[in-house]
């Protein structure tokens, strides 16, 4: 319990600094959110420009694939603002930088994941909102579900992308792969789930954490079930784990060379 309560305080000390560094550059922090606040909306116009065309997909209306979509850009804002250094972690790794966070009596891989922040989640989160609000599915009885379901979002898009870039422990520099790999879950993420059948479908209950990052979630706010919910549970979880150990294995045979930089 206490190490937890440490990692949160760390975790949001890190938050603080990252921020106050970002906003010394106001109209570039600006500038980044609202392109990727835009960029969000344009790319929702398409679903609006296809449910003119056809009533439903799969039983999907124009309203659940705005609450798919706000759910993901919620979740992965989350993901950029509080875990930016993510993105950078197998660079990091070939190039022997984790020593500076081995030097220090703290968790490295939050020190890592969390020594960045992308200001362009602010916009992925206000987005992302808006979305959640105007689908109607966050009513006051649905909230708090909307908001665990947003969080189990982050969490597997972050752990997923602690996995891709811990590879980088035995194959050195695949930071650009990494990155696309990473990236590639998104692709999958914001279509409807009725769309996929067959091996593909279990791919993305499976390699690829599609289903749990969001068409569970939203069939969960959409009718709730125990059953799903555990499902999401144990994909949270499961996930977590593995990232943890793969990141794990991957630090006990660590190596650096000679550069060690030892930081306050």
């Amino acid at each position: 319990m206490q190490y937890l309560s440490r990692s949160i305080q760390l975790l949001w000390l890190l938050i603080l600094i990252n921020t106050r560094a970002a906003l010394a550059l106001r109209g570039a922090f600006l500038l980044r959110s609202f392109f990727m606040f835009l960029n969000n909306l344009l790319f929702f116009i398409t679903w609006i420009i296809l449910f003119t065309k056809v009533d439903h997909i799969g039983g999907w209306h124009l309203q659940d694939c705005a609450l798919l979509y706000g759910l993901v850009a919620f979740g992965i804002g989350i993901y950029a603002v509080c875990f930016g250094g993510v993105s950078n972690l197998s660079r990091m790794i070939a190039e022997g930088e984790l020593d500076t966070f081995l030097s220090q009596p703290k968790s490295v891989l939050l020190s890592a994941v969390a020594s960045k922040t992308n200001v362009a989640g602010w916009g992925d989160i206000v987005s992302g909102a808006l979305l959640i609000i105007w689908s109607g599915y966050a009513s006051p009885e649905n909230i708090v579900l909307v908001f665990i379901c947003s969080i189990s979002t982050m969490i597997l898009y972050t752990m997923t992308g602690i996995i891709v870039h811990s590879f980088a422990f035995w194959l050195g520099s695949i930071d650009s792969l990494a990155m696309q790999m990473h990236e590639f879950v998104i692709a999958f993420s914001l279509y409807p789930g009725v769309i996929f059948k067959g091996m593909l479908r279990v791919m993305l209950f499976t390699i690829i954490p599609a289903g749990f990052i969001s068409y569970l979630p939203v069939e969960l706010i959409r009718s709730f079930s125990w059953s799903e919910a555990g499902l999401l549970l144990l994909g949270v979880v499961t996930y977590t784990l593995l990232g943890l150990l793969i990141f794990s294995a991957g630090l006990r045979r660590y190596e650096s060379g000679n550069k060690v930089i030892v930081r306050a």
